[in-house]
């Protein structure tokens, strides 16, 4: 099985019947030339990348953006038109007074597998205690999180927050907590694979393509700033495949994955056996 865990519906055809929040997404996500698929579309480019499920992202900006980019409802809508395809994921604002109990009716009524929060876009390090009953309530769940970690494209975020070395504390207090840093962490991908050497409750995905092309960029990281041994003999069991999408496209990005030297049976775990673990068997 091929998952793609790093994918934001943010346009897709079936929640944007309102221009106004479409041009809301725009603004927020800082994406602008891309149409609005509808889910033929997205079937297809899933069949041309090879992939199988795709992990749908949403980002709850309640407190500083007046709502979220995708709600949890209209991630629960997308997922119940193709549930065979779509897992998906929950946001809240940590903000937010109602953030607990919108995150308690995600994981039960809704049925989202996990939770996505973004610290450079609301400025907070992930030891902040106004988290602590978020943490609570995804270990009370087994759920895990996907932080965004490293540069973030989107207007008004600071990389310093997301820094791989601030989730140290969290990943060594919490270690039956899974989370994944996002992006790999980059440009810091050296303090990434520390903390997954040192924490096997720390995952990390490949949605990253910041310069060049798709194999050049996953050449550089995953051959070079790390050696692709690193991953292929030690941190084989905590590598996603990422892609990112709608900003970089999953074709290219899946296709880079085979020009790394990893063996066949690392690059299975990358494609979908990690996800796997990382779901806690939810699927």
């Amino acid at each position: 099985m091929f998952i793609d865990m790093h994918v934001h519906p943010d346009f897709y055809y079936s929640i944007n019947d309102d221009e106004d929040r479409l041009e809301f997404r725009h603004r927020v996500m800082n994406i602008h030339k891309n149409g609005t698929p509808p889910l033929k579309h997205i079937f297809n480019q899933m069949k041309c990348a090879g992939l199988d499920k795709l992990c749908l992202l949403p980002q709850d900006y309640t407190t500083i953006e007046g709502a979220a980019t995708v709600t949890n409802e209209e991630i629960k809508k997308i997922v119940d038109q193709a549930p065979d395809k779509f897992i998906g994921f929950a946001s809240v604002d940590p903000f937010d007074s109602n953030a607990c109990e919108k995150l308690e009716k995600a994981f039960t009524d809704l049925g989202l597998l996990g939770l996505k929060l973004n610290p450079s876009k609301q400025k907070y390090y992930p030891t902040d205690k106004i988290l602590e009953p978020i943490y609570d309530i995804c270990e009370k769940y087994d759920k895990p999180i996907i932080f965004h970690s490293g540069l973030s494209w989107e207007p008004g975020t600071l990389a310093k927050y997301s820094r791989p070395i601030e989730f140290e504390e969290l990943a060594a207090n919490r270690p039956k907590l899974r989370i994944c840093l996002a992006h790999f962490g980059w440009p810091w991908v050296q303090e990434t694979a520390m903390l997954m050497l040192k924490y096997p409750n720390v995952y990390a995905d490949t949605g990253i393509l910041y310069f060049d092309n798709a194999i050049e960029f996953y050449t550089q990281v995953f051959t070079k700033d790390i050696p692709s041994t690193w991953i292929d003999r030690s941190l084989r069991h905590q590598v996603m495949f990422g892609s990112d999408n709608p900003r970089f496209e999953q074709i290219r990005m899946a296709e880079a994955l085979n020009h790394l030297g990893f063996r066949e049976s690392t690059l299975e775990l990358i494609r979908g056996k990690n996800a796997l673990d990382f779901l806690g068997g939810s699927l």
